[in-house]
């Protein structure tokens, strides 16, 4: 087996007519990936015109080298670019000991709709990689103060467990998700968070949601906790907002940096 192979996560795609998508599976796969749906959040940053309600998309993802060799090659994976104003907002992955986070130099093929790059180390036999994608659309509805989204995800692999969360937007009421949402979470901040959890998703499976809440502040989440917060309270607000605004790093980035940590404990 060679030390350096092209590692593949795309619906039906061959780049080699030797190398197939179940091949490469078997070498990397897709242990979980955790998808935070985050409506009227904060901004693109290259966003000049404000006047759209932004959607903000997070995919936190863990893959398996399941060979006996260290791999390290390209990664390539489909997102839903013919949404309306896609936009990629940032990618990284992690050193192995999660101890660095690598913002990622990345290509886009628009026509495949996939994002593709190069990992930055190599993936040790049996270890795990962990990457996390954000990126932005202008797919919420607008009805006055009536805001609505359907968000549909199909699985681009063969994926052990997904986990879908909806972040209520500041100040939004009313908050109504289909389906029936199966858990739910208060944070710090007090946005609500609605979790759905899926075990064996199979790769082209589509999973479906429909949001609806009522929000007349124009202002993303970000904007207005910023404004009406105190110092003080801005120091003890949750690690995306610090770490995503006051730092200017990724939204989710230091977020998914505690995730893995805690499930990397749960494993040992």
């Amino acid at each position: 087996m060679k030390k350096y192979l092209l590692l593949v996560v795309l619906i039906g795609v061959m780049l080699f007519p030797s190398i197939s998508y179940a091949e490469n599976e078997s070498i990397l796969s897709m242990e979980e990936l955790s998808i935070q749906i985050m409506p009227e959040y904060t901004y693109h940053p290259n966003d000049k015109k404000k006047d759209h309600p932004p959607l903000l998309i997070g995919y936190q993802g863990t893959m398996v080298n399941n060979s006996d060799e260290p791999q390290k090659g390209q990664i390539e994976i489909a997102l839903p670019m013919n949404h309306k104003n896609f936009r990629i907002g940032y990618v990284a992955d992690y050193s192995a000991n999660l101890q660095k986070a690598y913002e990622i130099e990345y290509s886009i093929d628009r026509e495949k709709g996939t994002i593709s790059w190069t990992t930055s180390e190599e993936i040790k036999a049996k270890d795990r990689y962990k990457f996390v994608i954000e990126f932005y659309t202008d797919d919420i509805k607008v009805n006055g103060k009536k805001k609505s989204l359907t968000y549909d995800f199909t699985s681009f692999a063969d994926i052990a467990l997904v986990n879908v969360s909806f972040i209520q937007p500041f100040k939004a009421k009313n908050m109504e998700l289909t389906p029936a949402p199966v858990e739910e979470q208060n944070h710090s901040e007090g946005n609500k968070t609605v979790s759905y959890l899926f075990q064996g998703v199979k790769v082209g499976e589509t999973k479906s949601f429909t949001l609806n809440y009522l929000r007349s502040e124009s202002k993303p989440t970000v904007e207005v906790e910023q404004a009406s917060t105190t110092k003080k309270k801005e120091n003890q607000q949750s690690p995306y907002l610090t770490i995503g605004v006051v730092s200017g790093i990724s939204v989710l980035a230091f977020g998914t940096f505690l995730l893995v940590r805690r499930n990397r404990k749960k494993q040992q």
